[in-house]
């Protein structure tokens, strides 16, 4: 899937192996990993089939957001837009779910 990010950051530790999130290597592994996924699935439903990701749509203030494990304690949000080219993965944050 194309892709792009929220926030600079987030595009420079992707990138950038030296660069990191702040919140432990491991983190910092996991998010390029989920980005390698990401970049490489054809749609979403390719993150609906991987049970260990929790691909889920988040409700409430959060609606239009969907969230995927990097760990047991950090969570990718993604949402989804629309452009002439079709579906692009909007990287919005990591974020500590507990």
């Amino acid at each position: 899937m194309r892709c792009r990010h929220a926030d600079r950051r987030l595009e420079r530790v992707e990138r950038d192996a030296g660069a990191t999130l702040g919140h432990g290597a491991d983190v910092d592994k996991a998010f390029r990993r989920r980005m390698q996924l990401i970049r490489n699935a054809a749609d979403e439903r390719d993150f609906r089939a991987l049970k260990s990701l929790h691909f889920e749509r988040l409700k409430g203030n959060r609606s239009g957001q969907c969230s995927m494990r990097l760990n047991d304690q950090w969570r990718l949000v993604l949402e989804f837009e629309t452009d002439g080219q079709g579906k692009v993965v909007v990287v919005v944050r990591v974020e500590d779910y507990h």
